[in-house]
C-alpha cells in the first residue's frame, strides 16, 4: 500500500498529461477562429491617438472605403507570426489601420521598426477601450470594415495565407 501511495503523485501527473494531450489533439485539423455574429454590425466610431503624434485618427477619415483594422501588440507572440501576412496585404494595396492594444508607444514603434510597418496609420488603444467596443478577446484580431462602416468580417488569432484568401480578401472585395 505504501508503494502505491508513493507513486500516486506520478500517476496523477501522467493522467493529467494524457488528458491534456487528448484535449489538445481531439477534433484534429486547424480550428477556425472566424467570429460569427460580428458581420453586418456597425463598427464603433473612434477618435484614436496616432503613434506618430499626428492628428487623431477618426472613423470619419476612413469612411467610404473598405479597409482592415488589425489589433496588435509588441508583446504578442502571435502578432509576430502574422506580421508577414500583413506585409503581404499591404503589398497588394490593402489599407490597414493598425491599433496598438494595451501597448507602450515606444514598444509599438520598435516592433514596427524591427518587422516593417504594414499599416497606413497606427493608432493607440492604451486602455483597451476601443478593443472592448470592437468586441475583441485578445490580440491579434483583424476586422474588415466596409465602405458603409459595417464589419464585413472578423478573425480572432494570427492571420495565415489561407485566412487572408478565404476570409479577408473576399470581405474586402464584396460589393
Amino acid at each position: 500500500m505504501k508503494r502505491v501511495l508513493a507513486f500516486a503523485p506520478l500517476i496523477l501527473l501522467a493522467l493529467l498529461v494524457v488528458v491534456g494531450v487528448v484535449m489538445l489533439t481531439r477534433g484534429g485539423g486547424e480550428r477556425e477562429l472566424f467570429t460569427t455574429g460580428d458581420e453586418r454590425r456597425a463598427a464603433p466610431t473612434y477618435a484614436l491617438t496616432r503613434l506618430d503624434g499626428g492628428a487623431l485618427l477618426t472613423s470619419d477619415e476612413m469612411a467610404g472605403r473598405a479597409y482592415v483594422i488589425n489589433m496588435f501588440a509588441s508583446w504578442c507572440t502571435p502578432c509576430r507570426a502574422e506580421h508577414p501576412q500583413l506585409m503581404a496585404l499591404r503589398a497588394r494595396g490593402v489599407e490597414i489601420v493598425g491599433v496598438a492594444y494595451k501597448d507602450q508607444p515606444d514598444a509599438s514603434a520598435r516592433f514596427l521598426q524591427e518587422l516593417g510597418d504594414p499599416f497606413r496609420v497606427v493608432a493607440l488603444d492604451p486602455d483597451g477601450r476601443f478593443g472592448i467596443e470592437l468586441g475583441i478577446a485578445g490580440v491579434p484580431e483583424t476586422f474588415v470594415i466596409g465602405p458603409d462602416g459595417t464589419i464585413r468580417a472578423a478573425y480572432r488569432g494570427p492571420l495565415t495565407e489561407d485566412v487572408v484568401e478565404s476570409t479577408i480578401m473576399p470581405a474586402l472585395e464584396a460589393r
